[in-house]
């Protein structure tokens, strides 16, 4: 039996001797010549007084919440997160640079991260989720024990490596706590908080924004107003394309729809009119959502409804994990994982896929590198590609590739500021396109693509990219072709092509001036590419060239040594690149709509990693067979070197696109795109909106 299982009655008599251990050391002192333990003391005390806050609230939402008017939820919001708000962040324990100064530069990070810890009980209180709220209010006391008891009896410190112990085993002897409630969402055998809270919603009171228990802003408050006046046709229509593309994605992979029974629902605060048209439409076709509502913190890691309280808090804190991983954790939590996917074997069968709303809107974030915050080492560096490989691989034995799918869409939020709700119906407009149109100018592109031995992409207007992609050969070009032809199904909205390439001969320099790559800017990128593989990269977002590289190894190579060009592809949506000029958001476009505005590349997978054996066909029949490259088809043998488990779409803009060229084994040329302009047969209808531009 788990500490878990344990009787309801027991549990309740561990939670009050912890809230009243709690209570105690908000005014307790370590001894009157206690000098050198007074920042530790006031760091204990505060944290002590946010779990008693974190406890008022709990009895404030469970209590009188239903009744509570909009101004004293969103009084509670500022009293559980003003303090990592910008300008009071950098004040706080929360932060790991005033905790060094204040506790030590190796004491002080580590106990922010405990403060960070702390943080997960917030929406665990707002769903009552006593057991969860718990396991943390044990870890404070467990900690502070050690302090006291070392001050106490030897009048020093607790060490170092001592409080990191505790850590390190609140981490693995709870892992499994984690892993089987994850596995049981998933599998739709419990109701997280966010479901509910999607299912209860009266969207015209935006006091249901609040019972998520993340922080909500006026921003979320604008979008959730905006899409509550919208009317009715409208959000039809943006659930309609939504949930179509869903089912699409099912069809054209040939995978049966009617066997599955859940649909995991991912979005933001703010889009539940919207979500609860598509879980009407979804129970059409037989399914029940599913919606993730992970707590946070070293714990509970996984996907969560909720927004940004302060970009650089989250960026200081991302890499948490290094202060307890190791080989030994690494395979604690694959083993947990795996018996926890066994345990909902069942259930599981069920599981369909993520459906994605993805929101776009806010600045573009530039954060600070903080040598406090905690960092991986090479080590560990090395671990976490193989973590999330083995987390990947479990999963696929339970919910395999070849029968999920998925479906992704982008909308604007109120971030956009003043114009957003015009920019709102253009994106609503560029996601409904009619995709039967781009559908046949694409398969022109496909025709003049298929059989080329190459594809030549070279930049302008100060764009240094000069690539040269490989293209599969055909064997039989009657039946078969290289690429797929994008419409609006799983990647919404319409407009591309696009291939896994052939890594032996794709060669060269890939360089975009400004981009966005998940949620972070990078300017004036460069990949060389050799062997189809990424050999030396840099980027001038840091005076210091070792920055940029660290930068770049950490958040687009995601640790690895090297990253493979998983996909090359041809973007075919210049309304979507028009609109985006139109109202001067290039950096705040998300990689979704982006990639579709010019030809992109993904370093990592390809598309059709794990599910490469699949046949696919395009609307014409022809089987698209170029669904993996050299490494994927290892994958079998070898999963650790076939697999990167990312893929990263780099897009060059239109304006910074000088040449496209498909080369042919005898040499000829076929020019696909020449100066911003597609040039080829049958495809210059797509260039209407760019002169419409120019002309306005």
């Amino acid at each position: 039996m788990t500490r878990m299982e344990e009787s309801r009655e027991t549990l309740q008599e561990r939670f009050e001797l912890s809230r009243e251990r709690i209570r105690e050391i908000e005014g307790e002192h370590f001894g009157e010549q206690a000098a050198q333990a007074a920042p530790f003391e006031a760091y204990f005390a505060r944290m002590a007084e946010f779990i008693s806050l974190t406890l008022e609230y709990e009895a404030f939402v469970l209590g009188r919440g239903d009744e509570a008017s909009l101004g004293e939820w969103q009084e509670w919001n500022e009293r559980l997160y003003g303090e990592l708000l910008p300008g009071r962040y950098e004040k706080s324990f929360w932060d790991p640079a005033y905790a060094a100064a204040h506790l030590g530069e190796k004491m002080g990070p580590l106990l922010s991260v405990l403060a960070r810890e702390m943080r997960s009980l917030i929406p665990l209180a707002a769903g009552g989720d006593r057991e969860g709220m718990l396991l943390r209010m044990e870890l404070f006391v467990e900690v502070y024990g050690a302090f006291s008891c070392a001050w106490q009896e030897e009048g020093r410190l607790a060490e170092y490596e001592q409080v990191r112990q505790i850590l390190y085993w609140y981490v693995s002897d709870y892992a499994e706590v984690s892993a089987r409630q994850r596995a049981e969402n998933l599998g739709g055998l419990r109701e997280s908080l966010a479901a509910r809270v999607l299912r209860e919603a009266d969207c015209k009171d935006v006091r249901y924004l609040y019972r998520y228990g993340c922080y909500v802003t006026e921003y979320e408050i604008r979008t959730a107003r905006f899409l509550a006046e919208l009317p009715q046709e409208t959000v039809d229509l943006m659930a309609s394309t939504f949930t179509e593309g869903y089912r699409m994605g099912f069809e054209l992979g040939g995978k049966d729809l009617s066997r599955k029974g859940l649909v995991e629902l991912v979005y933001e605060p703010g889009f539940e009119r919207m979500m609860q048209k598509a879980v009407e439409n979804f129970g059409a076709m037989g399914l029940k959502p599913v919606v993730q509502h992970a707590a946070g913190g070293l714990l509970d890691q996984g996907r969560s409804v909720g927004v940004y309280i302060n970009r650089q808090y989250s960026y200081d804190h991302k890499d948490d994990q290094a202060l307890v991983l190791d080989k030994a954790l690494m395979n604690r939590r694959l083993e947990v994982t795996g018996t926890a996917f066994e345990h909902c074997r069942e259930a599981l069968r069920l599981y369909a896929g993520p459906a994605v709303v993805e929101t776009f809107g806010e600045a573009p974030f530039q954060p600070v590198n903080k040598k406090e915050a905690p960092s991986l080492d090479e080590r560990q560096q090395k671990l976490i590609p193989e973590l999330y490989s083995g987390m990947m691989a479990t999963q696929m034995r339970y919910i395999p590739e070849e029968e999920r799918s998925f479906t992704i869409i982008a909308f604007p939020n109120a971030h956009m500021g003043e114009h957003f709700e015009e920019i709102f119906q253009d994106i609503v407009r560029i996601n409904t396109l009619d995709y039967q149109k781009y559908r046949r100018i694409q398969q022109r592109l496909i025709d003049a693509l298929d059989g080329s031995d190459r594809v030549e992409i070279k930049g302008m207007n100060g764009n240094r990219t000069d690539l040269r992609v490989k293209i599969r050969p055909l064997e039989n070009p009657e039946k078969e072709t290289a690429f797929e032809n994008c419409v609006a199904d799983v990647n919404i909205p319409v407009g591309e092509v696009f291939t896994s390439p052939v890594l032996e001969g794709t060669e060269g320099v890939l360089h975009v001036s400004r981009v966005f790559l998940n949620e972070l800017e990078y300017r004036d990128l460069s990949l060389t590419f050799e062997r189809g593989r990424i050999k030396e990269y840099d980027c001038g977002n840091f005076e210091n060239p070792q920055e940029n590289q660290k930068w770049i190894r950490e958040n687009l190579l995601f640790h690895h040594d090297t990253l493979p060009m998983g996909e090359f592809a041809i973007g075919t949506n210049t309304t979507a690149y028009v609109v985006t000029r139109k109202w001067g958001m290039e950096a705040k476009m998300p990689i979704l709509i982006a990639e579709k505005m010019g030809p992109h590349f993904a370093v990592g997978d390809t598309c059709y990693a794990h599910a490469e054996e699949i046949r696919i066909f395009n609307p014409d029949g022809k089987e698209i067979v170029a669904r993996d490259n050299e490494l994927s088809r290892m994958g079998k043998e070898k999963p650790m070197e076939a697999y990167f488990n990312c893929h990263t779409d780099i897009t060059i803009p239109y304006d910074e696109l000088g040449e496209i060229t498909a080369v042919a084994p005898d040499g000829t040329r076929t020019p696909i795109l020449l100066q911003g302009r597609f040039v080829l047969d049958g495809c210059q209808e797509l260039n209407e909106p760019l002169e419409d531009e120019k002309l306005s």
